[in-house]
């Protein structure tokens, strides 16, 4: 039985993969920082599968790097990876911004990926095998109004994926990443700092992606053969052209 391990497993995207992997049989390592909402998914997905929760927040460094000393051995070594924590904060201009939400994206989409993501490469290099999905946005493909450092992490995103790959070639892992445009998610509620009707607006009008539909692609692309590797995938709505342009009723 293999097994995968899921960043910021408590709600949206993460969630949804970890019920879908469930459902195709994986052990489970579900990180979050909601204790309550840990709890509750893994007495829901236990009855397909073991599922193994680790509370913490991933900014914590020696946390990430020791993670595996946190893991049950029999739920070891990890097949798949998924680096899905991540976050939004505001929608300011670069000259108003605020430094703590830069910090914010930068220490989780950025900093944490590499952290998480460090001693679980060398488990995989050591196997011989193993799948890294990080989750990107087309934010890290293109640059928009008020973007400025989400989109930058989200650049970096891109950056290390292509790095992984690079570095990893020949050692039997897999690098993917995945980019969606706008999924119906807390995303948001988070950018928004709380203001459910102004994330409520963000979805207004078209047909959003929805969790499941990423990971129907996470799942699809980390169950392919050993010779195929879906490196770079770019997921939007049908409405959404590119970060900018949504057609809207």
């Amino acid at each position: 039985m293999k097994t995968a391990l899921i960043t910021g497993a408590t709600s949206g995207i993460g969630k949804a993969t970890a019920e879908l992997y469930a459902q195709h049989g994986y052990k489970l390592i579900l990180t979050g920082r909601r204790e309550n909402r840990l709890a509750e998914i893994k007495e829901n997905l236990s009855t397909q599968t073991e599922v193994h929760t680790l509370c913490f927040d991933v900014r914590e460094k020696s946390f990430c790097l020791e993670i595996l000393n946190h893991i049950p051995t029999d739920f070891q070594p990890i097949n798949v990876l998924v680096n899905n924590a991540g976050n939004a904060h505001g929608l300011d201009a670069i000259q108003t911004g605020s430094i703590d939400d830069w910090d914010a994206m930068i220490d989780i989409n950025v900093k944490a990926l590499l952290y998480i993501s460090k001693p679980i490469m060398a488990q995989m290099v050591e196997e011989g095998s193993g799948h890294i999905v990080n989750i990107g946005s087309i934010a890290g493909k293109e640059v928009y109004p008020n973007g400025n450092v989400y989109c930058a992490s989200k650049h970096a995103v891109d950056a290390i994926s292509q790095s992984m790959r690079i570095d990893l070639n020949g050692t039997g892992v897999k690098v993917s990443q995945v980019c969606p445009g706008l999924v119906e998610t807390e995303f948001s509620d988070v950018r928004f700092k709380g203001d459910t009707e102004r994330a409520k607006t963000v979805y207004h009008g078209f047909d959003a992606l929805q969790a499941v539909d990423i990971a129907e692609l996470i799942h699809f692309i980390t169950s392919r053969p050993k010779h195929v590797n879906l490196a770079d995938c770019l997921i939007l709505p049908s409405a959404q052209a590119n970060s900018t342009i949504v057609n809207k009723a």
